[in-house]
């Protein structure tokens, strides 16, 4: 399940979610918390969905289907917060993916300000894995986020919030783009080479709506994310060009990039 903003240009959100979830061969279900009108160019408007129907979608799937992770987006305010947390021990989430997103890549505001207390207080401790990008690790912990050593500095701090992982993005900083993972106990790194492309909008979406599916699916949480980064790279890589500015990611790049793997395997096994 994800639960996410509609993107109408169809690169981030609640329609990234889904693109990834089919593709990795998952089934998805979404729940949206507001409608944006935007594209390439950046955000254009912001509508969010009343809280009680917010509750209503949540209810509608979790009390039929059953849902083996959930990832969470864009949640605008406190209230969705809140709500999120109390469906996820409702219904006892534990493979819950909690992606904090608060600015959009054109600086729009998603996450009201008031509301970060929120979501360190009462969705943290319930993810099994929360994922800021370095924006987002800094407004958290208060640090400045900008390099390997203060992404240490920022799992330990966020880690101390939640009874379950870190992921700190490092697609903002400048070389090879590393991820740092931190468990409480040891760090790893994943790392792949910068990718010169000025179409990366809906990475963050893509990177964990993909952990999300393969951690539902039964890959163990470090499998998820090794996997997961071979899908955003490749998605950022194939990127195309779409609209007139920040286009998006495409994730059936990795597909294709997939497909041709194992096709190379079968004829050198001929």
């Amino acid at each position: 399940m994800t639960i996410a903003g509609s993107d109408s240009s169809g690169g981030a959100g609640i329609q990234a979610d889904l693109k990834v979830i089919a593709l990795l061969g998952g089934y998805g279900t979404s729940v949206i918390t507001a409608l944006t009108a935007q594209n390439t160019l950046g955000i254009q408007g912001v509508f969010p969905i009343p809280v009680y129907f917010v509750q209503a979608q949540l209810q509608s799937v979790l009390s039929d289907i059953k849902i083996q992770a959930v990832k969470t987006g864009m949640l605008v305010q406190a209230e969705i917060i809140s709500l999120v947390s109390k469906t996820a021990k409702k219904f006892k989430i534990k493979k819950l993916v909690v992606d904090p997103v608060m600015v959009s890549e054109s600086g729009t505001f998603l996450l009201e300000q008031t509301a970060t207390r929120t979501l360190i207080d009462e969705l943290f401790p319930r993810a099994g894995l929360v994922t800021p990008n370095l924006h987002e690790a800094s407004v958290l912990t208060g640090l400045s986020v900008r390099n390997l050593n203060t992404m240490k500095k920022a799992a330990i701090i966020l880690k101390e919030k939640t009874k379950g992982n870190v992921l700190i993005k490092g697609g903002h900083l400048s070389g090879a783009a590393v991820d740092l993972f931190y468990d409480g106990y040891s760090f790893s790194t994943y790392s792949s080479p910068r990718i010169r492309s000025g179409h990366t909008h809906g990475t963050g979406c893509t990177f964990s709506s993909a952990i999300a599916t393969l951690w539902g699916q039964g890959l163990s949480l470090a499998e998820a994310i090794k996997k997961a980064k071979e899908v955003i790279t490749q998605a950022i890589a194939g990127a195309e060009s779409i609209g007139h500015g920040n286009g998006p990611t495409d994730p059936y790049a990795w597909m294709c990039a997939d497909v041709r793997k194992h096709l190379r395997e079968a004829i050198s096994g001929v």
